[in-house]
């Protein structure tokens, strides 16, 4: 089982409202920077893309990796951190 950050308890805690790209688990500035440029500035429209993923971390891991360059750790990170969300609130 992964370890659970504090930026990834503090994200699966409560709502996701407007929040910033980068307050999702996994995206650190240099990355959430890549993700904003393309439209993906906040963290309803990263899930969103999850979503259309059905969910699947592997499929959304290999998308943030070739699109973004994500690390294979950020992509996990991400991944599992938006899962968690989905289980809690929706």
């Amino acid at each position: 089982m992964a370890i659970r950050s504090g930026k990834f308890q503090d994200f699966v805690s409560e709502p996701m409202g407007d929040k910033p790209i980068i307050m999702v688990d996994g995206i650190n500035e240099e990355l959430g920077a890549k993700l904003a440029a393309k439209g993906f500035d906040k963290a309803y429209i990263l899930l969103g893309q999850f979503l259309l993923l059905k969910k699947e971390c592997a499929t959304f891991q290999k998308w943030l990796k070739l699109s973004y360059g994500a690390s294979s750790y950020q992509a996990e990170r991400c991944a599992l951190c938006l899962l968690e969300w989905c289980y809690t609130f929706l």
